[in-house]
């Protein structure tokens, strides 16, 4: 496969431009008040460089729950990522794309008995598990499959915790591996989920180290350790580096090590459009003090879910469309609480956001990095649509030869944990 050259604000920022003069063209059509979004793949070669220089030694599996798109996870089949599904639609969408079962895991701790049935029918090779029933489940349908025990890991960090959903606590461990071991299973590593915090990751780390020391005087092999996600572009390289020492403290270097990026790969993946379909400025008493009401065609029903389980802050921009109306729009900062378009008075993208100039009816708004847990979450709540035109950076741009990014012969890393 050919990688573009790294796609520019600019060169997205003409793509909009470029589409919103083609719906002018037809103000009429429904298009016109529906948002839409521009996709760059060189931001995931970007990315996925990044993981390699920081963490060489950890073959990351995308969390295909953050962003399913056909086109992104493409791509990173054909860069050697491996995939971290947690249902049987998941699976069947990566194995369909020719991904061999083998750079696929089953990250679930409780599943359905058809999706392991599915699994197991299909080839992929190890899944989780983190309580006696799980273990009862997958010797009657999977016995076949490699497990991982899923263990408890403390973030009182996270913004969305799974902790208080998933993870078997330390206190229980060594009797799932005697349950697991009297079935007949294979176990073969440990897996945990935080958020992006150093402490907890190092404290993940050790505990870890425990679980592969009881699995180990039970006879099993114990040769994986799953980090899970929760990494983040701001502080990436500071977290990548203590992680990276603890794991070499604690573990042999002979120990295998996968991890389940999901947003730190498909957030800057897309940017998106917004148009304010109707303003409402303060008029009364409260003019000087409240700021004035745009409204979004999109909103937490929407791509913007995030504002509200992770508390995300949006920074919108304007997209000037030519200078020919700019006199008639008042000039310095405006201040502005941003909505989406349904009746739900939750429906709110931004309490508060600044923008340099004046924002009017019929203006479009840009939203950066847009990929993560966005159109995967979005909903026809209200009757509004959750279908999404997506542009994509690479159909745009010639292909340059001198980029290539081989998928051949050469085994990928995530193959290699067979």
């Amino acid at each position: 496969m050919l990688v573009t050259d790294i796609g520019s604000d600019s060169l997205i920022d003409s793509l909009i431009s470029d589409r919103i003069r083609e719906l002018n063209k037809n103000p009429a059509d429904i298009r016109h008040d529906l948002p839409f979004l521009v996709a760059d793949t060189s931001r995931i070669f970007e990315q996925h460089q990044r993981w390699l220089r920081c963490l060489p030694n950890v073959t990351p599996f995308y969390a295909v729950k953050c962003n399913s798109d056909v086109r992104l996870l493409r791509y990173l089949a054909r860069l050697g990522v491996g995939f971290d599904c947690a249902s049987w639609g998941e699976m069947k969408l990566v194995l369909d794309l020719g991904v061999d079962p083998s750079r696929v895991i089953f990250a679930h701790p409780c599943k359905a008995v058809s999706a392991l049935q599915m699994a197991a029918r299909r080839g992929v090779p190890r899944t989780t598990f983190d309580n006696v029933d799980e273990l009862e489940k997958i010797k009657a349908n999977a016995p076949s499959l490699r497990l991982l025990l899923r263990i408890y890991a403390d973030d009182d960090t996270a913004l969305v915790s799974l902790g208080n959903k998933f993870g078997a606590p330390l206190d229980t461990t060594k009797a799932l591996l005697l349950r697991a071991r009297d079935l007949g299973l294979t176990v073969e590593g440990v897996s945990f989920h935080i958020a992006s915090n150093s402490e907890a990751f190092v404290t993940a780390v050790e505990n870890a180290k425990r679980v592969f020391q009881q699995g180990k005087q039970l006879g099993f092999k114990m040769r994986l350790l799953d980090i899970g996600g929760g990494f983040q572009d701001s502080n990436f390289e500071a977290m990548a580096a203590t992680l990276q020492r603890v794991i070499d403290k604690e573990f042999p270097k002979s120990t295998q090590l996968m991890a389940e990026p999901g947003r730190y790969y498909a957030r800057s993946f897309y940017t998106m459009a917004c148009k304010a379909t109707s303003r409402r400025k303060q008029i009364g008493q409260d003019r000087s003090t409240k700021a004035d009401m745009l409204y979004l065609n999109d909103g937490i029903y929407g791509c913007f879910m995030n504002a509200i389980m992770e508390n995300e802050v949006y920074t919108p921009t304007l997209i000037r469309q030519g200078m020919e109306h700019d006199s008639e729009r008042e000039v310095g900062a405006h201040r502005y609480s941003v909505w989406g378009p349904t009746c739900d008075g939750f429906d709110c993208i931004a309490k508060e956001a600044m923008m340099a100039c004046e924002v009017k009816v019929g203006d479009w708004l840009k939203f950066d990095n847009m990929g993560a847990y966005t159109v995967a979450t979005s909903t026809q709540f209200n009757g509004f649509s959750n279908h999404y035109d997506v542009i994509y950076v690479d159909d745009h741009v010639p292909l340059r030869p001198d980029r290539e990014v081989t998928d051949g012969t050469k085994r990928s890393r995530s193959e290699a944990l067979l």
